[in-house]
């Protein structure tokens, strides 16, 4: 059961203008998305991050192979469902997502960033210099090794908004891993 408001209505007027462009943009109103319109702060950065990170450098399919390893490791249930839907919408096919989940691509340059970003959160980003020579071997210049942090930043906001306050999972359910 939530642990916060999941209802429009109730939410401050502030968060309804974003609202509505999420709505417009999924369709619906993701579960995740009301529970953040309690903020009106939280979710304007969180949904300025998304649409921030949607004109990077990084294409979305690799975005969404970040985000369902990412929730993979943080056991986040709702996150791993999301991404796995966007992750395909954006080109990836399911046995892709689902070797993301495990940080593991059939290409160098998607493996690369997978094993970073899991090293990432799972040493709390105390990553060495190989680290990051890794990334660049495999063709990351700055700009792209930045965003890679920043995806990693969204990812660990979301999975904790999810777990902590158990947002109940909206997309089609898929097994932890």
């Amino acid at each position: 059961m939530p642990r916060v408001n999941m209802q429009s209505q109730d939410v401050p007027p502030a968060s309804l203008p974003l609202l509505t462009q999420i709505q417009q943009a999924f369709g619906s109103t993701p579960n995740m998305f009301q529970a953040v319109a309690n903020s009106p702060a939280a979710l304007q950065s969180m949904w300025g991050a998304f649409g921030a990170l949607a004109q990077g450098s990084l294409d979305a399919r690799l975005g969404e192979q970040i985000a369902v390893a990412i929730a993979n490791q943080n056991r986040c249930e709702y996150c791993l469902a999301a991404h796995t839907v966007l992750g395909q919408n954006a080109g990836a096919s399911a046995a892709e997502m689902a070797a993301a989940q495990i940080g593991q691509a059939t290409d160098a340059r998607t493996a690369a960033a997978l094993t970073f970003v899991l090293k990432v959160v799972g040493q709390r980003a105390q990553v060495t210099d190989a680290d990051v020579a890794a990334l660049r071997e495999a063709g990351f210049g700055d700009e792209q090794i930045v965003e890679i942090m920043a995806h990693v930043a969204l990812n660990l906001f979301t999975n904790y908004i999810n777990v902590a306050l158990d947002v109940p999972v909206d997309f089609p359910r898929v097994a932890l891993r």
